[in-house]
This record gives C-alpha cells, sequence and structure tokens, in this order.
C-alpha cells in the first residue's frame, strides 16, 4: 500500500475518487483501505487526505503546499520571538502538526510532525473549531480523541461555544497551560485563497519564562503578521498552474489529470 506514497505530489490531492487516489499510491482498487485506515474520508463520492496520511510520508504536506509556503515565515518568525512556532490542521477532535520550527528548550510534551493533541486544549485547536458552523462542531466534538493523552474533564457546551465566539471576534485564541503543566501558547488562522481557515498557526512559550501579557502583546502581533504572509503565499501557491507527476508504467495519455 505503501508504494509511490513517498514521491512529492505537485497538485492538490483534495477530491479524488476511488481510481485517482489509487493512481496515486500505486495500489489496486481491491487493496485500497485507506478510507477503514483513516487516511482518506468519504465525502459526496470523492475522498479526501486527513493529516493521518502523514504517516505515509510527506505527500500530504507537499499537495497542500503548506510546507514550502510556511517554512521562511515560520523560521523568521522563530527568529524575531525566540520561541518555537508550529501548524496545525484539524483532523477529528484533534490538531494534527503538519509544520514545525522549533527552538532547544525543555518542555513537556514532545512534537513532531503528526503529533496529534485534543483540539479543545490547544490555541491551534480553538481557533480550527471556532471556524466551523454549529452542526459540523457538534459532529467533531462527539468524535473520541485518537491523541493518546488523558480525558480532559468535560466542559458544559454553552461555555465552549462563548469561547469560540470570543475566538472568532478577536481573531486569535490562547491556551493557558490547558494541555500541560508549563505550556503556554497563542494562535491565529491560516487562510487560502478563498479565505477559509484551513490551518492555524502559534507561538509556544514556557509558562515559566514568558507571561500572557507578553505572549499577546508582543508576540501576537508578529505571529499574526505571519500568518497573514503564509495565507497570501498559500493562496498563490494554490493559483499556480500544476501539472501530474508521470507515473511509471503509466502512459501519458492514460494518466489521470
Amino acid at each position: 500500500m505503501a508504494t509511490g506514497t513517498d514521491r512529492r505530489a505537485t497538485a492538490p490531492l483534495d477530491g479524488l475518487t476511488v481510481l485517482e487516489i489509487s493512481s496515486f499510491v500505486a495500489a489496486p482498487l481491491g487493496g485500497l483501505t485507506l478510507a477503514e485506515l483513516g487516511f482518506v474520508r468519504l465525502e459526496e463520492g470523492a475522498f479526501t487526505l486527513t493529516p493521518k496520511v502523514l504517516r505515509l510520508g510527506m505527500a500530504y504536506i507537499g499537495s497542500l503546499g503548506l510546507w514550502d509556503v510556511a517554512r521562511p515565515h515560520l523560521e523568521d518568525l522563530v527568529g524575531q520571538t525566540g520561541e518555537s512556532s508550529s501548524m496545525a490542521q484539524l483532523d477529528g477532535s484533534d490538531i494534527v502538526y503538519v509544520a514545525r520550527v522549533s527552538v532547544p528548550k525543555i518542555i513537556t510534551l514532545r512534537v513532531v510532525i503528526g503529533t496529534r493533541f485534543p483540539a479543545l486544549q490547544t490555541s491551534q485547536g480553538k481557533v480550527l473549531l471556532a471556524a466551523l458552523d454549529s452542526g459540523a462542531l457538534t459532529a467533531t466534538l462527539a468524535e473520541p480523541s485518537r491523541s493518546g493523552l488523558p480525558t480532559a474533564a468535560p466542559r458544559a457546551r454553552a461555555r465552549i461555544d462563548d469561547e469560540l465566539r470570543t475566538v472568532r471576534a478577536r481573531g486569535w485564541a490562547l491556551a493557558d497551560e490547558e494541555l500541560a503543566p508549563g505550556i503556554r501558547s497563542v494562535a491565529v488562522p491560516v487562510r487560502d485563497g478563498d479565505g477559509e481557515v484551513r490551518a492555524a498557526m502559534n507561538v509556544t512559550v514556557h509558562a515559566a519564562e514568558t507571561s500572557v501579557a507578553t505572549l499577546v502583546n508582543e508576540h501576537l502581533p508578529r505571529l499574526m503578521r505571519a500568518a497573514g504572509e503564509v495565507s497570501a503565499d498559500w493562496a498563490l501557491w494554490q493559483a499556480r498552474p500544476h501539472t501530474e507527476v508521470p507515473q511509471v508504467g503509466v502512459s501519458p495519455s492514460s494518466a489521470v489529470i
């Protein structure tokens, strides 16, 4: 099943049919179990990749252009703040890290590309949840976390709605030691060319070193500027012409376009 999935994709992989996904991963239709494994999601007859596909390699990130677009901005932001910065997307009730530039600091949680955390306990997750409508939010929160972390104490839906309403209104979210002791972060949305929230970008600090006031007053403006630049560059990346990568053993006339 993994054959062919380590190559870099040069076209967006959303909205593919079974045949197209089978062609991309070089797997026969009879052996296609990506949906069952959680690597793709079926929506209105078409399959969409989920962040879990990161486990098969970097094809997911490459297909969206996220890492290529975000990396220089994340590096610049880290250079300005001296703190780690990451980008994540929503997958069920979890966030999944899809890009990260870190600094050598001792923290209680190890974060790498593909790491999952419960969305409601993170600043990035709050930003992403705030972008959902009521029905989608209800369905998302009903999904069990696959992060492997202990389940947090349940929160009343009214309190969740109030917090997410505030996040939407001000355009950023704060998580103050909600995920783990000593971990404090602020996050903002990253939008695609249509203005839709597709990811969230954060700055993470150690609570003993950086106050909430410093995080919000000094780091947040830099973060918002960087996220705006990522959104603008991503929109340009999405608008550029794309070409298919020829597959071994597939003639140009039979390749999926």
